[in-house]
């Protein structure tokens, strides 16, 4: 996917190559292909594990997970431990409802990408929507600007076909130690301007925007040879777990809401 040499970049543009020195370039030039070297490339899809998963009495509500490798899962060790499946079984708990789960994320997805995933989603269109998207807009120089625009446009596309929407804003890059500084933290700063962006863009557009960098990525920082899977750039199960624990109020707030 070219994540690396394209952390190192947007680090570039972010920075602006006019300001930069010939040193400092050469120090981001090096330091994103020995981050590359380090995290190397995944070869395995997500596991899948789409389908209903019962409860109690109520209709069925119908679960959409959209966005890239986050959002797919890469990294969970099995079926179980996707952050679909546990925030399905998730809602089935606390709402009591019987839950069908589909999976639209793709790992490399874009927001540009996104677009054809929620074309998928409004053909049948879900009553619940998790949006996690961001990280590879990023790593793909796409200027905040147009990333958040075309993402709120989709999100008033779920709504505008009766979904409730929850996106989880851009993750905190910092988390990722196999970038070594100062690239670390220039791409966490274009992470964060991301997030920002794309919480209000999602408010404009009708949906629930849940702050990812600021309520999940402190446990990544402290925990991180738990929760990240042996790529170095993706959780792992218990990664997944802590994330979905977070995310599974807004979800049921939103439920709660469109009822």
């Amino acid at each position: 996917m070219g994540i690396l040499r394209g952390i190192r970049v947007a680090a570039v543009t972010l920075c602006g190559v006019g300001g930069l020195s010939g040193a400092m370039y050469g120090l981001l030039t090096g330091q994103g292909k020995r981050a590359r070297t380090l995290i190397g490339r995944s070869t395995t899809d997500p596991h899948r594990a789409d389908g209903l998963y019962p409860g109690g009495v109520g209709s069925v509500l119908k679960f959409a997970v959209l966005g890239d490798s986050l959002a797919a899962g890469l990294g969970a060790e099995n079926a179980d431990l996707l952050p679909g499946v546990l925030l399905a079984r998730g809602l089935v708990e606390e709402t009591g409802r019987s839950v069908h789960l589909t999976t639209y994320a793709r790992v490399g997805a874009t927001t540009r990408t996104f677009i054809s995933q929620v074309d998928q989603a409004v053909a049948d269109p879900p009553d619940l929507a998790l949006v996690i998207i961001g990280g590879n807009d990023v790593t793909g120089k796409m200027r905040v600007r147009t990333s958040a625009a075309l993402l709120g446009i989709e999100v008033a596309r779920l709504r505008a076909a009766g979904a409730a929407v929850v996106v989880a804003t851009c993750p905190d890059l910092g988390t990722i130690r196999p970038i070594p500084q100062p690239l670390r933290s220039i791409v966490r700063q274009w992470g964060r301007m991301l997030a920002k962006a794309q919480r209000a863009a999602v408010l404009r557009a009708g949906g629930i925007p849940v702050p990812a960098a600021d309520l999940i990525s402190a446990e990544f920082h402290m925990r991180y040879s738990e929760l990240f899977s042996p790529d170095r750039f993706h959780p792992n199960g218990a990664g997944y777990r802590h994330a979905s624990d977070v995310l599974l109020a807004p979800l049921c707030r939103a439920v709660t809401a469109s009822t």
